[in-house]
Formats: structure tokens, sequence, C-alpha cells
């Protein structure tokens, strides 16, 4: 049998110390069900054993944003996404490009466009860009192609990446979000939408998941990148 891959036992929880050889990317501590103390721990952790790379602690309450900033002042905390960062980002590689439908998307498009920073790569945003106003959108189209993949982040009926998928060929990785009304179903309407999307090239994330499109963006553009 090969031997364990080395964690970090605090007793409650095994870190993953060596998630980043075998991936590139570093073990990301997740606040729900967390009390404040355990992030606090689990983040300065993380960073002890990996102190040349950012650690990042996504989905916190306001207890838990009060703790890492009481205890741990040298950490990023960012009330907007409610994550927390410990350590020095990485060299940015290659370009990931953030699009949002609109601002009450942004968020969710907040936490992508901070994951994939974490995750080593340069990430630009670009706002209030649905379909509602299509020309909004159009106004920038010359940038998609510039960048090694998209996050289109989008709620209500989730068309955005529909459409940002027919004008470029760059990956699209489309994020739902739970905002809109009614049949919007707390995201579900739109998670439907993306998922029948008839663009081709275009993958999908679950509800509010801007985390997840943030890494995968990230490794898309550090393959590109790759020497």
């Amino acid at each position: 049998m090969p031997d364990e891959a080395p964690v970090a036992d605090l007793g409650w929880a095994r870190l993953d110390l060596d998630r980043r050889r075998r991936t590139g990317d570093p073990e990301v501590i997740y606040g729900p069900g967390k009390t404040p103390e355990q992030v606090v721990t689990a983040l300065a952790e993380l960073h002890r054993h990996d102190p040349d790379r950012a650690v990042l602690a996504t989905r916190l309450d306001d207890a838990a944003l009060a703790a890492v900033r009481a205890e741990l002042p040298a950490a990023e905390v960012d009330l907007r996404t409610r994550t927390a960062v410990l350590g020095t980002l990485p060299p940015p590689v290659g370009r990931v490009l953030v699009l949002a439908a609109g601002t009450s998307d942004g968020p969710v498009a907040a936490e992508a466009a901070l994951t994939a920073r974490v995750h080593g790569a340069g990430v630009e945003r670009i706002d209030d860009v649905g379909v509602a106003g299509l020309h909004r959108l159009l106004a920038v189209a010359d940038r998609l192609d510039q960048a090694d993949c998209l996050i289109v982040v989008a709620g209500m009926e989730g068309a955005l990446p529909s459409v940002v998928g027919g004008l470029t060929g760059t990956p699209v990785v489309a994020v739902p979000t739970s905002t809109g009304y009614g049949v919007g179903a707390g995201g579900t309407a739109a998670l439907h939408a993306m998922l029948s999307s008839c663009a081709p090239g275009v993958v999908v994330v679950n509800i509010d998941n801007g985390y997840g499109a943030g890494v995968h963006a990230a490794r898309v553009a550090r393959a590109v990148h790759r020497s």
C-alpha cells in the first residue's frame, strides 16, 4: 500500500496537506458547519504548512469573518464574497474574464473572480451585461476572445451563457444564481436553462457556485500557459 498522503489532524478535521502537489491547488476551507475558532485554526494551520501560497476560506458567517479579522490580521477579509485569504497570492497566469448579468449576481461573480485569482489566474471582470440590455454585451464582445476562459454568471432565466457561447469559441463556465422571482425557484430555472444550452462549449456548475467556477477557469488558464 502507498504511504498515506500527509495530513494535519486537528481532531475535528484532517487537513489535506498534499492537495497542492496532486492537483496544483491547495485545500480550501468551506465555512458552513465550522465554528469561528475552527475556521481560524484551519486557516492558520494550512498557512503554516504552505506559507508561500494563499489559503482561501469561503462562505463565512459574520462571526467567522470577525474572528479571522481579529485573530489573523494579515488575512484579507471580504464582506461581499464572505471570504478570507491568508498569504501571498501567486503570480497571475493567463486571463480569466468574469461576466455578471446583473448587479444582483455580483456577490457570486466576485467569489468566482477571487477564487480564480487565488488559484493562480489573472482575472478581469465585466458587470451588468445581461440580456435585458444586449447592447451592453455587444459593446465588449471583442474582449471575449482575449480570455483563456470565461465565467458567465446569471440568474433569472439564465440566458447569458448561451448568448456568450454563440459569440466566441473561448471556453465558458456558466454559473446560475439564485436571483429571480417565483418560478425562478432559487436558481433552478437558470440551472436548467444553462444545462439545456444549444451553444457548444458551455459547461455548468451548481447554483451560486462561484468557487467551483473559479477553480475550473483558473486551471484552464494555467493549462493554456503551461510551458
